[in-house]
């Protein structure tokens, strides 16, 4: 498990680091024109070093769910205790953020460069900021999960 544990940790890293800091770009950049011009390059570089590390982050995850022996008892749910009711949470965390972040992607790769119409900039806003506080709950029971191991 080692190595998926450590492989784990780097793309979580990657992929929370670059939430926050598309986020954080995001909401700095006010003025349309410098999004217009920022966004299309770097848009679709950050988008695929995102998929590659969720895509890493997945198959860790169920490595590692495997390997231990997890997936019986989390499916199990007369099965209840610290770790497996806060790595279920964490689950259904995740499988959210994969919808939304899906979403997010469809949405990004068929406007860039283009006018986005006002629901798909609602979309595409809505789900970068829950994308961004999903990563925050992720992290946190990441790290309770830590505390109980």
């Amino acid at each position: 498990m080692g190595w998926s544990l450590h492989l784990h940790l780097i793309a979580a890293i990657a992929w929370i680091g670059g939430s926050i800091f598309m986020f954080v770009l995001g909401v700095s950049m006010r003025d349309k024109k410098a999004q217009q011009d920022v966004y299309p390059h770097i848009g679709p570089i950050f988008g695929w070093f995102e998929v590659a590390s969720l895509l890493i982050l997945l198959t860790t995850g169920i490595l590692m769910i495997t390997h231990n022996g997890l997936m019986h008892v989390l499916l199990d749910q007369n099965v209840h205790n610290k770790v497996i009711d806060a790595l279920r949470i964490k689950l259904s965390i995740v499988a959210v953020l994969l919808v939304v972040t899906l979403i997010h992607f469809v949405i990004a790769l068929r406007t860039n460069g283009k006018e986005r119409t006002p629901l798909q900039h609602f979309l595409s806003r809505g789900s970068s900021m829950a994308i961004f506080i999903l990563n925050l709950f992720v992290l946190h029971f990441a790290m309770v999960l830590r505390d109980y191991l």
